[in-house]
């Protein structure tokens, strides 16, 4: 059971970075949509092609544009939260649970 604990824990830590990442990420690309920035940068290119996916799929489901102001970063933001309260939690404690 130990190892199994570790594999928990482990896992649960490495989903908490992802999302944190993740978070920052799609940070960025709110930050971004506030400027013009050049759409042949590497890094802008690589920030909306690892953010659009999840947003499309916000922005479908729920109409969050108001005034032309885009909320599906904010949801997107308020998930990753959950997820990381929830999710990564629940890992760590069931890995406690079986420590």
């Amino acid at each position: 059971m130990f190892v199994f604990r570790n594999l928990l824990v482990a896992v649960a830590t490495v989903v908490d970075y992802v999302l944190v990442i993740f978070m920052f990420i799609t940070i960025a690309r709110a930050v971004l949509s506030w400027v013009s920035p050049d759409p042949y940068n590497p890094i802008v290119r690589f920030i909306h092609n690892v953010t659009e996916p999840v947003l499309i799929q916000i922005r479908k489901r729920i109409p969050m544009m108001y005034g032309g102001i885009d909320f599906s970063p904010i949801v997107v933001i308020l998930i990753i939260i959950f997820l990381r309260i929830f999710v990564v939690n629940s890992l760590e404690g069931l890995a406690q649970s079986l420590g």
